[in-house]
């Protein structure tokens, strides 16, 4: 087998229509082979999943927008080997074999995605680590819980806006509002946040006509910030990035800061609507969350499994040729980490109904060397909102019937168009000046946020709508009692502990025991008597 597509970009097989064109409205195009984009791909993922499963096994051949090949990665070994192995998938876009016979024009629709830019989600090797590097000290400058009382104000704030009005659309109103007013101020540029911003980072990652135009405007702002930044220091995310010894140029900042915020923001707006639909639509997860059974961290790490933010990310391009799950991989060819697929493959999930108490193999956050650094800033994000969002609300009850909710997807992940929900009107809360989001003392590494699962796999239906009381209590309890194991989370990704390539890259990481390990050694003394 030469290759596994019969057709390739340019082939004689007619012009490839442009992406709004409804012949792309098909899912299968030429070849024979699924489309991995269009009206069916967006609007059952999971079924599109199974069918490639059922046709090609573990790594299936689909085609991108304008009939572009590349491959989709659905097993969970398959995809953890495929990021865990960046001798054999390189992260570097320009091996891209389509880019370099000119297959792929610079103005495609995912052009914001795979164009190569002097950034870590880039790079291997020592580049890597040096750009790595600096992205994840900054990181553990921030102080997260100034960021999670941050996060409190700025949900209230948001609820403030319609609580009088007894319904809100919880996306448009709360899950895509409040992730882009927190990382605008934890980047340092809080005057940026605006309905542009939020607008323009859900376009860059969607394929569209206007993708490009999109990442233009979000690339700008963030220029503007970092010139600013070299010129006037702050307590912020974009002063650690342009001061850190590393050295990175104005460019190199400023695509950085453009990844944090762009998958920041797409993750965890995502995540937080997700959760609210699940609180909204199935009566025994709220039942567990109210009556205090599941904390929501807990719900969080469900969704995590059962609906994560992003659904795949691309890409990956061979380094040379090889085999992966029974496939032949051509040098240059483009790979897909399927997320989405991962967390349901029947190898790890034969039963999707199953408990996936304190399980957190999930990939919701990719994994590997460039598994996500901000995961648990975005964990507390999400943390902190709903559980602000509930507290506030907690007769919340769907306005609509569930089969009319409605979702937009693109290669990275889908989400929620609208969350209408109903609840007894009410007057607005005093809201405070957000603290600081950096940490007194630079060197403290113990920040992240950790979250357990210890509840059943969602089940379909409707909501009643009991009190939440206790979810706030809880989780704040859950949170300030524990230190975190560095997971996935958003943006570029960061290696786990079973790495050794990436010790001493995750801040965790760099010294200081875990908690369970100080849970172990308690435990140890207790039992011998001391």
């Amino acid at each position: 087998m030469t290759t596994p597509f019969h057709y390739e970009p340019g082939a004689a097989t007619g012009p490839v229509p442009p992406p709004e064109c409804p012949a792309h409205g098909l899912g299968i195009g030429p070849g024979g082979l699924r489309r991995f984009y269009g009206p069916e791909a967006e609007r059952d993922p999971h079924g599109l999943y199974d069918k490639l499963r059922a046709e090609h096994g573990s790594v299936a051949p689909v085609l991108l927008h304008g009939d572009v090949p590349a491959w989709l990665v659905l097993g969970h070994s398959e995809n953890l080997h495929v990021t865990r192995t960046p001798s054999q998938f390189s992260r570097d876009s320009r091996r891209w074999r389509a880019l370099q016979d000119g297959s792929v024009a610079p103005d495609h629709p995912l052009a914001p995605i795979f164009t190569w830019q002097p950034m870590c989600v880039f790079a291997d090797g020592a580049t890597h680590e040096r750009l790595r590097g600096a992205v994840t000290d900054s990181m553990g400058r921030i102080d997260t819980r100034g960021v999670r009382r941050h996060v409190n104000r700025y949900s209230n704030r948001l609820v403030n806006e319609f609580c009088q009005q007894g319904r809100a659309d919880l996306v448009g109103q709360f899950a895509e509002r409040l992730p882009m007013m927190v990382t605008c101020a934890i980047i340092g540029m809080p005057e940026e946040y605006n309905d542009r911003m939020v607008q323009a980072a859900r376009d860059m990652t969607r394929g569209t006509a206007t993708a490009v135009a999109s990442n233009a405007y979000v690339l700008d702002a963030l220029t503007r910030l970092v010139q600013r930044r070299r010129r006037e220091p702050a307590d912020d995310f974009a002063t650690w990035l342009v001061e850190h010894p590393a050295g990175l140029n104005d460019q190199e900042v400023s695509e950085h800061l453009r990844l944090i915020l762009i998958a920041s923001y797409e993750a965890t707006a995502n995540l937080i609507a997700n959760v609210l639909r699940m609180v909204l639509t199935d009566p025994r997860f709220r039942a567990r969350l109210s009556g205090g059974h599941m904390t929501v961290p807990e719900a969080v790490e469900q969704t995590l499994w059962d609906e994560p933010p992003f659904t795949a990310v691309f890409g990956r391009w061979a380094v040379g040729d090889t085999e992966l799950g029974g496939q032949q991989i051509k040098e240059g060819d483009a790979l897909i980490v399927g997320i989405a697929p991962a967390n349901t493959d029947p190898v790890v999930r034969p039963d999707l109904g199953a408990d996936m108490a304190g399980n957190r193999a999930h990939l919701a956050f990719s994994g590997g060397p460039h598994e996500c650094p901000g995961q648990d800033i975005g964990r507390a994000i999400a943390d902190v909102g709903v559980d602000a969002l509930l507290m506030r609300l907690p007769d919340l009850e769907l306005a609509v019937e569930e089969s009319e909710l409605t979702w937009v997807g693109n290669i990275m992940g889908r989400h929620l168009v609208e969350l209408p929900a109903d609840f007894a009107a009410r007057p607005p809360q005093d809201d405070k000046e957000p603290p600081s989001m950096g940490r007194p003392n630079p060197q403290r590494q113990d920040w992240e946020v950790q979250s357990t699962v210890r509840h059943t796999a969602p089940t379909p239906g409707r909501a009643p709508a009991p009190a939440a009381s206790g979810t706030a209590a809880t989780a704040t309890a859950v949170d300030e009692s524990r230190s975190a194991v560095t997971e996935p989370s958003f943006g570029e990704s960061g290696s786990t502990a079973a790495e050794p390539s990436a010790v001493g890259r995750i801040p965790q990481q760099r010294g200081g025991e875990s908690a369970p390990a100080r849970l172990w050694r308690a435990v140890s003394r207790w039992w011998g008597g001391s």
